[in-house]
């Protein structure tokens, strides 16, 4: 039976809504330009490309587990403020200095970043408001963070318009400004701490990390949600760092008066958003988060959308038809995050659940770095609309893994208690 939780938090929900939309203000405004950046003005290639990519998410598989088993053993608190602080270090790095090193070097660091917020975040709201109430809070903050990152496209462009710098730059220190009101602000009442004799050694955080791993090994469906993730992973790794090489190298984009370059990746980034928010408003509204079963069934149906849009991206001939399926794959992605923090959530308990959550980001980096440079690979030997098509082929035998949650005793009809 799952943990018992303390009265429902309200100053806490609030402040994670107020710690979502910040986040994604800083990451969109990032995230919106930070590819053309990268090839535009520090040129890199396709491989570099890969690598620049490869190297966060071999840090983030590093470092995962040993960021997560600290912030179940010290603090959930600790463990996000110092995420969200390495997280705007990193983008200050790469905006600082366009060079490949400089690339190389904000990889680690952000991707220590990642880490450290990996698992900590919904482990430290599930246990300030409880369970039963996360799986909405999950959704209502992946909704605000689609309407902050439809408002910092905006900004992005306008920030770069000055130069590609000065936008990474700005969402760097967004990052580190949040780190620092997360310091004086947030609360943490739902988390034990262990004592100090056993934080003192290694023993606890090794104690603690068994623990999760044969939670996940006793369970059925938590393994069966870990091959899911990894496959996962082998495809947004790929897609993310070529779809914009790919509108690049085979469209030319249409002429609307003085927009540039720039501001048509902001145009394709914010027409995303409002699908994204309609969708995760009526899953939010129809559907029950705390159904297993139902969740699992509602994941199957969005990762065949996510695999059809993925394949009219690539295999388009017009440039609507490629925006289309980059916004349909784009809004399908967005509705999946929130769902699978809500699903896995449903099957751990809180002393380990940081633990596990960071196990599955490292499965997600696992895939990664396996399919990324394979991708990378193909779309150097190829094309790169032939990677990306790869790329979303591979996400055909995760259907194969929810057919299997579905069938027979997993454990996938469990309901939070």
């Amino acid at each position: 039976m799952l943990t018992r939780y303390r009265a429902f938090n309200p100053d806490a929900y609030k402040l994670y809504l107020l710690m979502t939309a910040a986040q994604s203000l800083a990451l969109t405004t990032v995230f919106t330009i930070n590819l053309v950046y990268q090839v535009r003005q520090v040129g890199l290639n396709p491989l570099q490309l890969v690598l620049v990519g490869a190297t966060l998410e071999l840090t983030a598989f590093l470092m995962e587990i040993p960021t997560g088993v600290v912030a179940d053993v010290y603090s959930r608190r600790l463990s996000i403020i110092l995420g969200f602080l390495l997280l705007g270090a990193g983008f200050v790095v790469e905006g600082s200095l366009p060079l490949f090193e400089a690339l190389l070097a904000a990889q680690v660091i952000t991707g220590l970043g990642y880490t450290f917020l990996s698992g900590a975040t919904s482990a430290w709201v599930v246990d300030e408001i409880g369970p039963e109430r996360a799986g909405a809070a999950f959704l209502r903050a992946s909704q605000l963070a689609q309407v902050t990152s439809f408002l910092a496209i905006f900004v992005s462009v306008a920030l770069a318009s000055i130069s590609l710098q000065t936008a990474i730059i700005a969402g760097g220190l967004l990052l580190i400004l949040l780190a620092g009101l997360l310091a004086v602000v947030m609360p943490e009442r739902g988390f034990k701490r262990r004592q100090a004799d056993e934080r003192e050694t290694w023993r606890a955080l090794f104690s603690t990390l068994r623990a999760g791993l044969s939670l996940i090994r006793a369970s059925r469906i938590l393994m069966l949600i870990m091959l899911a993730t990894i496959i996962h992973g082998a495809f947004s790794e790929g897609f993310d760092r070529l779809s914009i090489a790919h509108i690049l190298e085979n469209f030319s984009l249409p002429s609307l008066g003085t927009v540039n370059e720039v501001a048509w990746f902001g145009i394709i980034s914010a027409v995303s958003m409002p699908l994204s928010l309609a969708a995760t408003e009526i899953l939010r509204r129809k559907l029950d988060l705390s159904d297993g079963r139902l969740v699992a069934k509602t994941l199957m149906l969005i990762y065949m959308l996510m695999i059809g849009s993925v394949l009219l991206f690539t295999l388009g001939e017009s440039f609507a038809l490629i925006l289309l399926g980059l916004w349909l794959a784009q809004a399908a992605r967005q509705v999946r995050n929130p769902l699978m923090e809500a699903w896995i959530n449903l099957y751990v308990d809180s002393d380990v659940r940081a633990t596990v959550l960071s196990i599955q980001g490292q499965a997600d980096a696992l895939g990664q770095i396996g399919g990324g440079p394979v991708v990378g690979a193909i779309g150097l030997m190829s094309s790169v609309r032939t990677a990306i098509s790869v790329s979303g082929l591979m996400l055909l035998p995760i259907l194969l893994v929810f057919r299997r949650t579905l069938s027979g005793d997993t454990g996938v009809n469990r309901k939070s208690e």
